[in-house]
């Protein structure tokens, strides 16, 4: 039986952060990927275009979808520009397009990163010029094409960024608190709780509500790319419209069942911060994420006076170097261990710090 070009299954490549690969694979395997493999900051897969579409706008903990197209073997410098200068680009872009290059290089071989990017940048830019006479141009804000280029050691893959901007810009963030948390980690973090959405949920440090709202999206099972109207891929020639568009209305149909259920059934989300500046952005992002008002219960609420009414789980990214304005860190991090032991009983809780030695001061056996 003939298959069509979206029934056709290829490999693909979604990044991710360090530490969330295992949690990615996940999320492909639940979308129905297959050949799913965990790798350094990033999980292979196959799917057809479909699942393209689908993996853009479900995955939480994704940054890019990237489809290799170009695979050769490297042994100096110049070969990188010949392999970028033989593949015929024009099957991906016209002169009157615009393009980018991303660069992820592990090689002896360069020291740069931007040398890459300037090479083959220059190789495709003289295809053009050499076959046509003309040449398309460079925009590294927003490109028709953005181009994926990857070496490892003496491996070289080129492949087109299907995400266009990054997954983890969820659109709803309006303005952010100091040193906001990355949409995609905060995602990351409440997968890796084990969070269910039958009990409470707690972040009693939310700040701008990043955290609660990635709970909400997530418990609510709202894709967190449903809102963004511009993907990569439809810049690609041959993308199926149609597909698009068949997507973009089966998410409207489950988003719209969804609020339904949530007025039956609503989650249990807390939210709770020190600063009112910070609770006002929270209810607005919370808005801005298509969240009805109300359904995250956003407090002002000093730390101290965090009490859960039940155990659930407790996800919270603390203050920490410039954004904690203490002479002591360490005894900031001694009371939250303190609070946490003392009032929140039966509860389990996940702390997001990059100060590791204020962190052992929590004093709680950590897993």
């Amino acid at each position: 039986m003939n298959t069509t070009k979206t029934e056709a299954s290829y490999p693909m490549v979604a990044r991710t952060l360090r530490g969330l690969e295992p949690v990615l694979a996940e999320e492909l395997r639940a979308l129905g990927a297959g050949d799913v493999q965990a790798q350094n900051l990033a999980v292979a897969f196959t799917g057809n275009d479909c699942l393209l579409v689908r993996a853009n706008l479900w995955l939480r903990t994704g940054l890019r979808i990237i489809k290799p197209i170009h695979r050769v073997t490297l042994e100096n410098q110049q070969d990188l520009y010949d392999a970028a200068r033989q593949y015929d680009w024009s099957r991906h872009l016209k002169t009157s397009d615009t393009f980018a290059i991303d660069t992820a290089v592990h090689s002896p071989l360069f020291t740069n990163s931007q040398f890459v990017a300037f090479r083959v940048k220059d190789a495709i830019v003289d295809r053009f010029r050499d076959t046509t006479g003309r040449r398309p141009s460079v925009d590294i804000k927003k490109p028709t094409l953005r181009i994926h280029v990857h070496i490892l050691r003496k491996q070289c893959v080129f492949s087109l960024d299907s995400s266009g901007q990054s997954l983890h810009r969820r659109g709803y963030r309006k303005q952010a608190e100091a040193a906001p948390i990355m949409e995609s980690l905060a995602a990351g973090l409440i997968l890796l709780s084990g969070w269910k959405k039958d009990t409470p949920f707690y972040d009693p440090m939310c700040g701008a509500g990043t955290i609660a709202i990635e709970a909400a999206l997530l418990g609510a099972g709202i894709p967190p790319g449903w809102q963004r109207r511009h993907f990569g891929f439809l810049n690609w020639p041959g993308f199926s419209p149609d597909l698009w568009e068949a997507e973009k209305e089966a998410v409207r149909r489950e988003v719209a069942q969804t609020a339904q259920t949530l007025k039956e059934r609503p989650l249990r989300i807390i939210a709770r911060d020190l600063s009112p500046d910070a609770i006002a952005t929270a209810h607005e992002n919370a808005r801005r994420a298509g969240l009805p008002p109300g359904y995250i219960d956003f407090q002002v609420q000093p730390f101290d006076e965090f009490i859960p009414a039940e155990p659930g789980v407790i996800v919270m990214n603390p203050p920490y170097g410039e954004r904690l304005q203490k002479k002591n860190i360490d005894r900031f991090y001694k009371h939250i261990g303190d609070h946490l032991k003392q009032k929140c009983a039966g509860s389990s809780a996940w702390i997001l710090s990059s100060n590791l030695e204020a962190l052992k001061q929590v004093g709680l056996q950590a897993n």
